[in-house]
């Protein structure tokens, strides 16, 4: 992709910017496009507005990089050379990035004295107040930097006239933006021209804050684009032409990465076990797979060794004989230890109920330490809370002693011979403490790729039982190294740069990390496989399937919905007094009143005046889990049920823990919907090196955890994202992605072949070349408005505009500390006209007329009633209710590949459906008059979540329905 050309003086030259090489780099050609050049060779950079010097020797570039994450001005010479940084982002290494500066728009004064830009702290923020950005003028002989305009809403992209009296910049006037001209000689401003092109200071700019634009050279006049044409402008009266420009295109693209696939219907097959951890001798594994405890010999046949539901997290004893794991439920866990072999009664070591994380034995056998957590820490976290302490317990059961509090430490462990030292794992590095608390020390801190201002810590890291061997995960793969010597000052191992020999182990990744107790060899799993690698040795892992199954929830019986308008979103079907018959979990008839039989014993539920349509679909959900452990009803699940979303993707769960809360929905251990998952997203900091490496990590999802979505966020250059897709491609996987607020990003996912794009393309408004890519290679465009990109949030406005705290279906599903905090104080308010959510459905309601497929997902702002902000957003951009629907149900369904059994009221297909009090054709609004919930042919009481079929049953006491004070 090439972009942002601009003319040297003489008119001989052009630079622009081009990602020929696999990643974004400034280049030169002859203005006949001869002879190019590459002036830098950056591998991750990104490059905005390059602009000659006036002798036509130097280029003013603004360079981001991942370590700087702000625009700092560069100049490069054209005959060749590293560069000169101009302006630093921080004086200071590491400075946080809410005090960095972005220079942006460097522009030379035709004298050569002054350099000309836009600067700000940061680069993005969500939710601004303007105003942002001002323009500064920086002295190029000693350097002084003034800021030379105070615009209420920001200064934008200045151009010097060639005689350098005047300036003109963007700014915006109330929700538009404008051109404004400084005479610069006595100071006067005035307006030039309003409105023109909307500015992009609410993303990140990635080609500036507005678009090149320049004086002629007799300075009468600007080029410069809005309307999406190109205009001359007169400087004197600020009227415009339209300069004629037609250009015959023929664009090459991706591949068509459309995987339509079948729900599965037979037995669940467990797509992960978690926390698996080898015997003494190695022989065995213990682990916990859809929220029982298992035991198993290496190849063999797993057996559950306690009938307990809801354990988590197994431990051997040094002796191999007893093996300890913890409970969880809603009024608490334990500690407990059962015989290895399944034999006799479990014990309950802990005599206060807390939640207990990670219990690890010391090697004499006398302790257990683990991680503990306050009960209403976890039940109330919309996350999973980060306040723990280290305790231990006597191995034969009593209270606990606290070691010291966590301050983020994990995963404890011990090194043979040191029975009263446990070793935690933090971001800070691997800690060492005494189990009376004593003696604290940092022996190492673990970095894995730098992705940012400061290296990433590994996620994992542990010493081996001999102490000498850590072994660290780092972007989900493995790598092990010899401790160095021990007592070694500040010691950091920087995993891309190691001061000793570092292994990578691992290619498809890893979830779950572990030694064997004789330091020989590094354990791991993946999905529901387990691994074994011995340390120094070049054979490949050995790999132990492991097969879990349990029966998949489905009901019995018929049931018909009768007298109903039907929405099916066959095709534009439509019908008035309709009748639907489930069979089991799936629609055997649809159609007229009367005008199919009825088997004999067949439930006949009246639902006259109501409207049917099929469930909701939210192709962009993040659901609110806890994590390590599966708890016993889900309140987002349930809220996003009882809303009537029935199936949705989350497309990034930063841990594979999702897959686990998938299998307990689907076998019918928690209500909630069709909860599919791209499990742990694929980030830059993989930072691939080969395709190879590529298809490698990604058939961790298609092979492992059963999945053919996958979340491609922010990877890396051009090359490395297209070495994704063409991976995708081979492994049978849809790559959704998103182009975090940068449009030309946005545009080569769409070019490469992605199968989505989540998020909203932020710049205002599309015009034809943007939306005919977008309908003509297929990619699914999910804006989720509720969190727009190029302006305020739309959730905003519905907590300004509805009673949402009063709202009692909410209270009833959602807890009520995650409700008050999110309705009753908002950082900001905005004005109607503020908000550019309508715009930017505008543009998506551009997108469905040319073809294209646009799809709801409402990024878990608010549980549930999201889907419906969403809709209605949407809505606002001039869609169709229909269309509106249709994104919500049957493209939704074609963008996760299962079209074929959900998305519709069509028969054969998977009966998800809703039951409408009111006509959402006639008010989009009343796709929340919800009075039935029907998923995979069981029917709910929307408003209570009691089921009405196939059996009657209330809903059970939830958690937080009693936590008000008394």
């Amino acid at each position: 992709m090439e972009t942002q050309p601009t003319f040297s003086p003489d008119g001989k030259t052009i630079a622009f910017l081009s990602d020929r090489d696999g990643s974004e780099n400034l280049w030169i050609a002859d203005s006949n496009g001869s002879n190019l050049k590459q002036l830098t060779k950056d591998t991750m950079a990104t490059f905005v507005s390059p602009a000659w010097s006036p002798d036509g020797q130097f280029l003013a570039v603004s360079r981001i990089t991942p370590t700087s994450r702000t625009a700092e001005i560069w100049m490069y010479h054209r005959d060749g050379g590293t560069g000169v940084q101009v302006t630093k982002a921080a004086e200071r290494e590491g400075a946080p990035n809410p005090d960095r500066l972005s220079s942006l728009g460097a522009r030379f004064s035709p004298d050569g004295k002054f350099l000309y830009y836009s600067r700000r702290k940061g680069l993005f923020s969500y939710n601004v107040t303007l105003p942002l950005w001002q323009l500064i003028r920086r002295d190029r002989v000693t350097g002084d930097e003034d800021v030379i305009t105070e615009a209420p809403t920001g200064a934008l992209r200045p151009v010097i006239s060639p005689d350098g009296t005047n300036l003109v910049f963007a700014t915006r006037y109330e929700t538009e933006t404008a051109l404004r001209l400084r005479n610069l000689k006595t100071g006067a401003e005035r307006w030039l021209k309003y409105p023109i092109q909307h500015d992009d200071q609410e993303s990140v700019a990635s080609r500036d804050l507005y678009p090149n634009y320049a004086f002629t050279p007799d300075g009468k006049e600007l080029v410069l684009t809005f309307n999406g044409k190109i205009q001359r402008l007169s400087v004197l009266t600020g009227e415009h032409e339209t300069i004629p420009f037609n250009a015959q295109v023929s664009q090459d693209i991706g591949p068509l990465l459309d995987v339509q696939k079948r729900i599965e219907q037979g037995p669940v097959k467990a797509r992960l076990i978690q926390s698996p951890q080898p015997s003494p001798d190695g022989t065995n594994i213990a682990f916990s797979a859809l929220g029982a405890l298992y035991s198993t010999e290496l190849g063999g046949t797993p057996k559950r060794i306690t009938n307990a539901a809801k354990v988590f997290a197994p431990a051997y004893s040094p002796d191999g004989q007893w093996i300890a794991y913890t409970n969880w439920n809603n009024t608490g866990g334990h500690i407990w230890k059962v015989r290895a072999n399944g034999q006799g009664t479990p014990q309950q070591l802990t005599s206060a109920p807390s939640y207990y994380l990670q219990p690890a034995w010391s090697p004499d056998g006398q302790r257990i330490v683990a991680l503990r957590s306050s009960i209403q820490s976890q039940i109330q976290a919309e996350f999973a809370s980060a306040l723990y302490d280290v305790i231990w317990v006597p191995a034969a059961g009593g209270d606990a002693t606290l070691i010291t509090p966590a301050r983020g430490a994990r995963r404890p462990h011990f090194v043979t011979g040191e029975p009263d030292r446990v070793y935690l794992y933090s971001a800070k590095g691997l800690s060492p403490i005494r189990v009376d608390g004593s003696d604290p020390r940092l022996i190492m801190k673990v970095n894995g790729v730098q992705r940012g201002i400061e290296p990433s810590p590994a996620q994992d890291a542990r010493l081996s039982p001999d102490g000498r061997h850590v072994a660290a995960l780092a972007s989900h793969q493995i790598y092990v190294f010899p401790r160095p010597e021990p007592g070694s000052a500040n010691l950091s191992i920087d995993l891309t740069k190691p001061p000793v020999p570092v292994k990578k182990i691992t290619t498809i990744g890893a979830d779950s990390l572990a030694w064997t107790a004789d330091s020989k060899s590094v354990v791991w799993s993946a999905g529901p496989s387990y691994f074994r690698k011995t340390v120094g040795s070049e054979t490949k892992p050995e790999e132990f399937p492991i097969i879990i199954e349990a029966p998949r929830a489905k009901p019995s019986g018929s049931i018909l919905l009768r007298n109903a308008k039907l929405i099916t979103m066959k095709g534009a079907e439509v019908l008035e007094n309709g009748d639907v018959l489930i069979t089991d979990n799936r629609i055997a008839a649809v159609g007229k009143r009367g005008s199919f039989p009825v088997p004999a014993g067949t439930k006949i539920q009246d639902v006259a005046g109501h409207t049917i349509m099929p469930g909701i679909i939210d192709v962009h959900a993040h659901w609110r889990v806890q994590r390590d452990v599966i708890e016993e009803q889900s309140w987002s699940f349930l809220a996003n049920l009882a809303y009537g979303v029935t199936a949705g993707r989350d497309p990034q769960t930063m841990t594979a823990d999702m897959f686990a809360y998938q299998d307990t929905i689907d076998q019918g251990g928690m209500l909630g919907p069709r909860a599919f998952s791209t499990g742990p997203g694929v980030f830059a900091d993989t930072d691939f090196k080969s395709y190879e490496e590529t298809k490698a990590a990604l058939s961790r999802y298609s092979k492992y955890y059963g999945t053919h979505m996958l979340k491609s966020y922010m990877v890396g250059n051009r090359k490395q994202r297209q070495w994704v897709v063409q991976a995708s491609k081979e492994l049978g996987i849809m790559p959704t992605t998103e182009g975090g607020l940068d449009l030309k990003l946005n545009i080569t996912h769409a070019l490469d072949g992605f199968s989505g794009n989540e998020h909203a393309l932020p710049i205002l408004p599309l015009y034809k070349d943007v939306v005919e890519l977008f309908s003509k290679t297929g990619i699914t465009y999910t804006p989720t408005l509720l969190v727009a990109y190029g302006g305020p949030w739309a959730e905003n406005y519905f907590y300004e505009t509805t009673d949402v705290y009063g709202d009692a279906k909410l209270k009833r599903f959602i807890p009520q500390n995650v409700l008050y905090l999110k309705a009753s104080r908002r950082n900001a308010w905005f004005s109607e006209e503020e908000h550019v959510f309508k715009r930017l459905a505008a543009s998506a309601k551009k997108v469905v007329d040319a073809g294209g497929r646009v799809t709801i997902g409402g990024h878990g702002q608010l549980q549930g009633i999201q889907c419906h902000w969403e809709m209605w957003a949407l809505q606002s951009g001039g869609m169709t209710n229909f269309e509106v629907l249709r994104a919500a149900t049957i493209h939704g369904a074609e963008a996760l590949g299962y079209a074929q059994d959900i998305g519709s009221l069509e028969v054969g297909k998977l009966a998800d459906l809703l039951v409408l009090r009111k006509d959402p054709l006639a008010n989009i609004r009343n796709t929340n008059t919800i009075h039935y919930v029907m998923k995979n042919g069981e029917l709910f009481d929307a408003d209570s979540m009691d089921q009405l079929w196939p059996a009657a049953k209330k809903l059970g006491n939830q958690w937080w329905w009693n936590q008000q004070p008394k």
